[in-house]
């Protein structure tokens, strides 16, 4: 039986404890993403479409080790929970279900935009979350960096529609490409999204490019003005000179 639900660890746990990766490849085609180097998979293989990687008795078994977790699963770090191949499995679907009868919430974090909205049915305010990766708001830049994934109009539009159905959602600045972008980003959205998780640019040369200490900074001043909640990740944290247990989170990991 392949892994299903599984303890994070490194940067992926202040995301979430928990997690299920539903696939093995990813159709969204990130040129940043660091998904192929883990799973040790040429890059053009991996953003082939692909059917799940586990069956629904793979996560079941795995759910029912996990019942009367308060800590909710996450789908997914390694995949989008919602690619164009996952429209003929629908996978996704029955592993929100199977984890809801095990009773375990759920964190969704997609760049699917309105095809993930189709499970918005199932999932329960006050149990399970709804995020997804905001990385750029211009859509010719969006498609050069993120070709597969859902234009951002799109994933600003999912965000706001669960929120208006009372589910808790936020949003990850990881990665942060152009950090102009991510302000833009965070002032388009604060209205209707519950908190923020802001990181830098890992595994990608454009990462270099940025001072991330001024962005962090900024970043706070801005978000302190919102009145926002927001994690810094700890890769941030270290870029601004702070240890993580110096700095005062404005929301906790689930």
């Amino acid at each position: 039986m392949k892994t299903a639900i599984y303890e994070t660890a490194g940067r992926a746990r202040e995301y979430s404890e928990l997690a299920l990766n539903l696939f093995n490849h990813c159709d969204h085609s990130c040129i940043y993403c660091y998904a192929p180097n883990v799973l040790r998979k040429d890059r053009g293989d991996f953003n082939q479409s692909a059917e799940s990687r586990l069956l629904p008795l793979d996560i079941e078994i795995s759910a029912n080790k996990f019942k009367g977790e308060n800590r909710r699963v996450l789908l997914c770090f390694t995949c989008d929970p919602y690619q164009d191949s996952e429209k003929g499995s629908k996978i996704t679907r029955t592993a929100i279900e199977i984890l809801h009868e095990a009773g375990l919430g759920v964190i969704i974090l997609t760049k699917g935009g309105i095809r993930s909205m189709r499970d918005f049915d199932l999932l329960k305010p006050g149990v399970d979350a709804y995020a997804t990766t905001l990385t750029l708001n211009d859509p010719v830049k969006s498609n050069q960096w993120e070709p597969g994934a859902a234009l951002p109009v799109e994933r600003i539009y999912a965000l706001e529609q669960a929120h208006k159905k009372g589910i808790e959602t936020w949003v990850s600045f990881e990665p942060v490409i152009y950090p102009q972008e991510t302000f833009k980003l965070l002032e388009l959205t604060h209205t209707f999204v519950d908190h923020y998780k802001v990181g830098t640019m890992n595994y990608h040369p454009q990462g270099k490019s940025t001072d991330w200490k001024a962005f962090g900074f900024a970043m706070k001043r801005v978000m302190d003005a919102m009145g926002v909640k927001y994690y810094f990740k700890n890769d941030l944290l270290r870029e601004m000179g702070i240890l993580p247990a110096e700095f005062k989170q404005k929301v906790v990991c689930r």
